[in-house]
């Protein structure tokens, strides 16, 4: 049954996160904001949206280990499993924006998790509170550095500037029931899941939980790869493991207190994701600059696989 808890789980995480994604920015129309703003932060915070609401309930029914988990294997996800599937289909052009200011800002908040984790084991209210603070500081540079370049705008439909206002709140109320029953029915899949298979709810919640709220960014990029359209940029994926960090874990642990209780949390997975996230600068530069080309995703798809491998052999 456990399963059966996971698959539903996920599928309404999915779909509470796509109602919420297109009644947010068309609640945001109705408000006068800019396109800008609204792709820069209001898309970004909807789509993170599943993340915090499997963490938020993982927390406050003391799975600390899901919510954890959660996060570090959704950003080992983004990048070994849609980062390296994408770019294994379609190259990748890098632009400068990706090591000026969303790498360096990704990896300093891994780095900055990682004390913060190893210092009490445990993320307090205002460890959190600091996280939130940074991403505030970096959606202002981010949207004033971005204010002549279109691409977040791209990501705005233009037709939900037409929604009415029912139909905004019928989606929001789809969004926010899908969500809620998503998490929950997830977390409570994965704790079962666990339970029977023998292992530690962090190898499920790091490897399973983590990849099926990586499966709207899978399946996007994909498309997008397949048609030859731009496919979903580095810079997305970069910004999307930012939101974890900073938003989903700052606001979980502001709410609860995210305690460590499995030691592997902090002598293996984090390290995976700082790995991830550091071999992306020499694939960018060596050999072929400013391009992820179809062996370096390879390279990056083929040692996700071991991880995965890695961490259900253990």
């Amino acid at each position: 049954m456990s399963i059966v808890w996971v698959i539903l789980g996920l599928l309404l995480l999915v779909v509470g996160g796509e109602f919420l994604v297109r009644s947010s920015v068309a609640l945001s129309f109705k408000l006068k904001i800019s396109k800008l703003v609204i792709g820069m932060t209001v898309v970004s915070f909807a789509t993170s949206a599943p993340e915090l609401l499997v963490s938020l309930q993982a927390a406050l029914d003391g799975a600390p280990d899901i919510a954890l988990g959660n996060v570090i294997g959704s950003n080992i996800a983004n990048i070994g499993l849609v980062l390296g599937i994408t770019a294994m289909i379609s190259p990748l052009v890098i632009d400068k924006g990706f090591y000026k200011l969303n790498w360096p800002v990704m990896m300093l908040l891994s780095v900055v998790l990682y004390f913060f984790l190893k210092s009490g084991l445990v993320l307090d209210f205002w460890e959190g509170a600091a996280l939130m603070t940074s991403l505030v500081v970096f959606l202002v540079v981010l949207i004033r550095n971005s204010a002549k370049d279109d691409s977040a705008v791209d990501e705005v439909d233009d037709s939900l500037q037409q929604t009415s206002n029912f139909k905004i709140f019928i989606w929001l109320l789809i969004g926010g029931a899908s969500l809620y029953f998503g998490s929950e029915w997830l977390v409570r899949g994965a704790i079962e899941m666990a339970t029977s298979l023998g292992v530690s709810e962090r190898v499920i919640s790091v490897t399973m939980v983590a990849i099926g709220t990586s499966v709207p960014e899978l399946a996007a990029s994909v498309i997008a790869a397949l048609k030859k359209e731009k496919a979903i940029s580095l810079g997305n994926l970069i910004g999307s493991n930012i939101f974890n960090i900073a938003c989903v874990l700052g606001i979980t642990s502001m709410i609860q207190p995210i305690m460590v209780n499995n030691a592997m949390i902090l002598t293996n997975d984090i390290f995976w994701m700082l790995g991830f996230s550091g071999i992306l600068i020499p694939l960018v530069f060596l050999p072929k600059r400013f391009e992820l080309g179809r062996l370096k995703g390879a390279i990056i798809f083929i040692s996700y696989v071991v991880f995965i491998f890695s961490t259900f052999s253990e």
